[in-house]
């Protein structure tokens, strides 16, 4: 039987999905979403949509999967992914869901599969070595966000806009995540975090105000989401890879040490 339950914090759908990808690989794992998703108007995306078809943009740039769900489900009947377009993605996850949207793999950017981690810095890395000055790109994202590639492309020459595709807020946690939290807190070193985003990590203070959080565990998917870990006080937070095989090495990792460890 497993040692560690672990916590997907990712917001939904993509924290249930996770949550079925780690249980297949035989971890304990239960979805506790750290932020919740807004739908937005269709308006805009659907009009995003036309402009694709006609060829007057030349590369898109999705942040998350959800900016990728929420684009495609807004998109016109009949309409294809212009074979044209570049679509650009961080990391393996928002790639692998352009290409199950229909984006053809060949016109999806994104970091080198070697890459020690999967940000903006390692997706323009891949990206920087082709012709943006005139070229059109659109940012797909949620209610505000980073606009750092956004800079690098406007400092190689090209015209930049922002589509904004979903909103972000706290979560609403029902009865049985408040129990779950609770029990996280209570039994801490029996459960794990699993953090991909520093804004989540941030509504934690306001779930469980007063909280003590030292003898938790965490692992975090970039530097930066795992010092808002260690800022929360967290007694022990790893950074790793996102990328789904990198996860489960560190969870058993995390198991072994669990295991390791003396009981009280």
């Amino acid at each position: 039987m497993p040692s560690l339950r672990v916590l997907v914090t990712r917001p939904q759908p993509q924290a249930d999905e996770w949550v079925r990808r780690l249980r297949g690989a035989g971890f304990d794992a239960a979805a506790l979403p750290l932020l919740h998703i807004d739908a937005v108007a269709p308006g805009p995306l659907r009009d995003a949509w036309q402009e694709l078809a006609g060829a007057s943009i030349d590369a898109v740039m999705f942040v998350s999967p959800n900016a990728v769900s929420r684009f495609f489900a807004a998109r016109p009947a009949g309409l294809a992914w212009p074979a044209s377009v570049w679509a650009a993605a961080p990391g393996p996850g928002t790639a692998q869901a352009l290409v199950d949207a229909g984006v053809p793999a060949e016109r999806v950017l994104q970091p080198d599969a070697a890459s020690e981690r999967f940000d903006s810095e390692s997706l323009w890395a891949h990206m920087q070595s082709l012709p943006w000055a005139g070229r059109r790109v659109r940012v797909v994202r949620g209610e505000g966000g980073r606009d750092w590639l956004a800079q690098r492309l406007l400092e190689a020459g090209a015209r930049v806009d922002f589509l904004q595709a979903y909103g972000r807020g706290a979560p609403r946690l029902d009865a049985a995540q408040q129990a779950l939290l609770h029990e996280a807190l209570s039994r801490a070193p029996h459960f794990i975090w699993l953090f991909s985003s520093s804004e989540a990590v941030g509504h934690l203070p306001a779930l469980a105000p007063g909280a003590d959080w030292s003898r938790s565990q965490a692992l975090a998917s970039h530097p930066r989401i795992a010092q808002a870990a260690r800022e929360l006080g967290i007694g022990r937070v790893d950074a790793v890879s996102p990328a789904f095989d990198a996860v489960c090495a560190a969870l058993r990792d995390a198991e072994t040490r669990c295991l390791q460890s003396p009981r009280p």
